[in-house]
């Protein structure tokens, strides 16, 4: 077997949402999001009655959350803004006390050695702000450059690694065309324009941040290695087009400055021609670039549109959310992410899986067996691809609460704290007592 081994200052941290954990999502001023409509939409939720309205309590809670991550020996946390907190309308005024609650945490975090990463959106644009449009709406690339502003210049200093977005992706893909996910959009001519301004919005904020910040920008894609399903040149040209879609739609043009040729076969008559100096805005220089990993997908063609994954392998454990456990497919994307774009530094800022926690032990304890064997073999899959000259300088666990699974609701359990939603007690399973060793030895407990 070979030996996990880490960076001696490599960065070990957790990472949440605002609107899973917060709750309070109107408090002090803040204006609704996309989420909080969604969420008090019985058409759209799917987890009926499930909402953010307290979720983990956070906002409430935030300083003993932060005495909770110095116990567990967390080293980094990544967090994320709600954008209706600070500019309730999306633009315009803020509202300085929900400003006044990012700055109290990141003070907080530095207070206990914990260094903050700040991600910018997270998919709760303000509803005022879809009211307009949402990411449909060209001027929303300026909305993200100015609300960005207002963070950089509050927060740039105290915090040192920010993220524009959070997997735009799953914004469009779930949003735009499905209509699983917040504004809960069904149109295949929606899906590239949304997707176009989430990037051109992403340029914009790098570029205020160039003007009036100091330190590290980057962004944040959640992406999968696509296996074809069989050697046929037919599952072969599927995969191509698979992998075009979730992996090389955000990152060819953020960092090569043109989209994948496949996308113009994928949406047809639904693709736009871009304008060049669009390009050019999307293509700015990064410091980092965040992988969330989850799982992987093997193709099989189809004539159906999305491609349809291949047979699920019966010999494969798979999480709640029903995605393969395939620790290899992280090394193999790290590997790729090196010869495709270069030795941009990487961060492994989401990684994690929901399983079903069985009752708490007669001493309280929650033991989480599946996923201290899911993060041990992804933590060696990160050291495997390290070996391999692949620059990964964190990782962030997926998740630090268990929380509100977006439109699953409170159904999937990903922390490795458990919550009692009804009383907000906070349990660390034992995949945060294996969490805690790793972090204590760099890495070198696995080896034992």
């Amino acid at each position: 077997m070979t030996r996990v081994s880490f960076p001696a200052d490599f960065l070990w941290g957790a990472a949440t949402a605002a609107y899973q954990i917060e709750g309070s999502p109107l408090a002090d001023g803040a204006g609704p999001s996309i989420w909080q409509r969604f969420s008090h939409d019985p058409r759209l939720m799917a987890a009926k009655g499930d909402t953010g309205d307290v979720a983990c309590d956070h906002y409430n809670r935030m300083e003993s959350d932060v005495a909770l991550m110095k116990a567990l020996g967390l080293k980094a946390y990544r967090f994320s803004v709600a954008w209706g907190r600070v500019l309730p309308q999306g633009t315009g005024r803020v509202n300085a006390a929900g400003l006044a609650f990012y700055e109290r945490l990141v003070d907080t975090l530095i207070a206990h050695d914990i260094e903050p990463l700040c991600t910018l959106f997270h998919w709760d644009m303000p509803a005022a702000l879809d009211d307009r449009g949402g990411w449909l709406n060209p001027d929303s690339a300026e909305w993200f450059a100015d609300y960005a502003r207002v963070m950089f210049q509050a927060l740039d200093g105290r915090v040192k690694k920010w993220v524009t977005l959070n997997e735009p992706w799953v914004v469009t893909d779930g949003g735009y065309l499905h209509g699983a996910l917040a504004p809960g959009h069904r149109n295949m001519f929606e899906a590239p324009i949304a997707s176009h301004n989430l990037m051109r919005a992403h340029g914009r904020a790098v570029q205020v941040y160039r003007e009036v910040g100091a330190h590290q920008i980057g962004l944040v894609v959640n992406i999968e290695p696509k296996y074809p399903a069989t050697d046929s040149a037919a599952d072969a040209a599927a995969t191509a087009r698979a992998d075009a879609y979730m992996n090389r739609q955000y990152l060819d043009p953020a960092m090569l400055g043109t989209y994948p040729d496949e996308l113009r076969e994928i949406f047809g008559e639904a693709w736009p021609e871009w304008p060049t100096d669009d390009m050019a805005l999307i293509r700015q220089r990064l410091d980092f670039v965040g992988i969330n990993y989850y799982t992987r997908n093997v193709v099989t063609a189809d004539a159906s549109w999305p491609l349809n994954a291949g047979p699920v392998r019966q010999d494969a454990t798979y999480t709640e959310t029903g995605w393969e456990v395939y620790p290899q497919g992280l090394t193999d994307l790290l590997v790729w992410f090196k010869d495709r774009y270069g030795d941009l530094p990487l961060y492994i800022t989401e990684n994690g899986a929901a399983f079903y926690d069985p009752p708490q032990a007669e001493d309280g304890a929650v033991h989480d067996p599946l996923r201290v064997s899911y993060l041990k073999k992804h933590f060696a899959a990160v050291s495997d691809a390290i070996a391999q000259g692949v620059d990964v300088r964190g990782y962030m666990l997926w998740s630090l609460f268990d929380n509100l699974e977006w439109s699953l609701g409170y159904s999937k359990r990903f922390g490795m704290v458990h919550v009692n939603f009804a009383t907000q007690e906070r349990t660390p399973k034992d995949s945060a007592k294996l969490y805690s060793q790793v972090i204590a030895t760099n890495g070198a407990v696995l080896n034992d």
